[in-house]
């Protein structure tokens, strides 16, 4: 750290990195090879970044925040050891099943088959709660599964979606005609329903509630296109807006958290929003081969005549363009997130949501002006992943992340790109957040 202090960063920066190099976290050791580091400073700016006495400069903050993964090649934790083929099962998010019954071990097999990264992060969460949030998880998709199925016609969608709560109380109720990739969980939703019924009546009813308000939310944009901003907002609320504000009412639920972090407020929402719009954003092609669309017609209609063009080579530089636009919507949610963290109290709750949120600036940060979003699946590494799980203990720590990831779009932004001042005006907000000694 001499190397930082002697080129008079900020107090809170050299805070912010002594924390991520690990300084008074016992088990945590970083090893950084011997090397040599420039950091150039105001050599390295554009016009348009000069350096201010309040913030340092982006080249310098994009130098520190390089030095935080320097370790991944020879990192090590007390409760870690090699690879990410080698890790413990317990660090993997694998479960000891011996307890469980038939029916819940099917659930939490659904879980891992349809949302694989939510088994590993909701592992660390007490059983009565994390069996909970399984099933609510896995009854969503199986409701997700009934919206996204395009060969269902609406007037059988439609009463489904409407009435799907109703059905976690019905036996016998089951859905045999999809033909949609995750249609087992309709097809042995009684499997799921009973563990459902199984659970104790306040989480029976937080999952019922949120199903019947995500199932309306649904049938609304059925026959409705997402053409504004507000639709992309609104949408993505009933998408995983809900979920999300579900998921912390069962933590409250449960007493692991005050009732007040379950309330639907701006900033809940808000959580909601950055998952829901990093996974529309995402998921494009994917969308496009199945015949869905929910990127905003107010946005996309600027860079092309339909969605769809983008698919093709030819449009390659507008698709980027259009897809670092909504990048740049995504992360506006990013403050709010930094805001609400901190009400969570409880360590292990704290840990899941920090998490899920960090691999959503994750991904966005992957996308950002990446045209393999047009050609393929960009995915965070298993690798990557982990690391976040393990170091995603605290909002110092939340701040170092997303102060990287940030500046790692921050280098990316091409001078030509529409979106790039709007971009670069919310990276600075986002900086200071990072950079503030407020946790």
């Amino acid at each position: 750290m001499e190397i930082l202090r002697s080129h008079g960063l900020r107090g809170e920066i050299y805070s912010l990195l002594h924390h991520r190099m690990g300084a008074g976290r016992p088990g945590l050791q970083w090893r950084i090879p011997v090397c040599k580091i420039k950091i150039r400073g105001a050599s390295m700016m554009s016009q348009n970044h000069k350096q201010s006495p309040s913030v340092p400069s982006p080249s310098t903050v994009y130098k520190l925040c390089q030095l935080r993964w320097i370790h991944l090649s020879n990192f090590k934790l007390s409760n870690y050891q090699g690879s990410a083929g080698e890790m413990s099962a317990e660090a993997a998010g694998e479960l000891n099943q011996d307890s469980m019954s038939e029916g819940l071990q099917t659930c939490y097999r659904y879980l891992k088959e349809t949302g694989r990264s939510y088994t590993a992060i909701f592992q660390p969460l007490d059983r009565e709660v994390r069996d909970a949030v399984c099933i609510c998880y896995v009854i969503f998709r199986a409701l997700d599964t009934v919206e996204d199925d395009m060969t269902i016609s609406l007037e059988t969608k439609i009463p489904v979606l409407r009435n799907f709560h109703t059905f976690l109380y019905d036996p016998e109720w089951r859905f045999t005609g999809s033909k949609d990739k995750c249609r087992r969980l309709l097809e042995d939703f009684p499997t799921i329903s009973q563990e459902f019924r199984n659970l104790a009546a306040v989480y029976q009813e937080v999952i019922a509630d949120t199903l019947q308000k995500i199932g309306a939310g649904f049938v609304k944009y059925l026959d409705k296109e997402v053409e504004s901003l507000e639709d992309w907002d609104e949408y993505g609320h009933y998408a995983s807006g809900l979920l999300e504000l579900g998921f912390l009412r069962l933590v409250s639920a449960a007493k692991l958290e005050d009732p007040l972090v379950g309330q639907d407020t701006p900033l809940t929402r808000s959580l909601g929003l950055l998952m829901q719009k990093t996974n529309m954003i995402r998921d494009y092609l994917e969308d496009q081969l199945d015949g869905r669309e929910f990127w905003p017609k107010e946005v996309w209609s600027k860079y092309a005549m339909e969605l769809s063009d983008f698919s093709n080579p030819e449009n390659t530089v507008p698709a980027v363009q259009c897809m670092n636009e909504l990048i740049t919507n995504a992360l506006q949610h990013v403050p709010d997130m930094l805001s609400y963290l901190p009400q969570l109290k409880n360590q292990t709750v704290f840990n899941c949501f920090a998490v899920s949120k960090l691999l959503a600036v994750a991904t966005l940060a992957a996308c950002y002006n990446n045209q393999q979003v047009f050609k393929g699946v960009v995915k965070i590494s298993r690798d990557q992943f982990m690391t976040l799980k393990m170091e995603a203990t605290s909002m110092q720590a939340v701040k170092a992340i997303v102060l990287q990831y940030v500046e790692e779009i921050h280098q990316k932004i091409p001078p030509s790109d529409p979106s790039s001042r709007k971009m670069q005006q919310i990276i600075l907000s986002i900086r200071k957040l990072c950079m503030s000694s407020e946790s």
